[in-house]
């Protein structure tokens, strides 16, 4: 726990949620992997890593890195 509380606290707000919907229907992606997208383009964060979303995608300024690709 005492590395995960070095990491940023993103808050969810209404902000946030109406960015992840535009960027659902930008990005043809669900509400909930936008949403996550969103607080990671907030929390400054320059890789994403999910083997849910597309290997070596960028969505704005975000990589897409699934950790269990060869």
């Amino acid at each position: 726990m005492r590395n995960l509380a070095r990491f940023p606290i993103v808050a969810v707000n209404a902000e946030m949620v109406l960015k992840a919907i535009e960027a659902m229907r930008r990005y043809r992606l669900s509400f909930w992997h936008s949403l996550i997208v969103q607080a990671a383009l907030r929390g400054g964060a320059a890789i994403l890593y999910t083997e849910d979303l597309q290997h070596g995608r960028v969505i704005e300024t975000l990589a897409v890195q699934n950790p269990f690709a060869a």
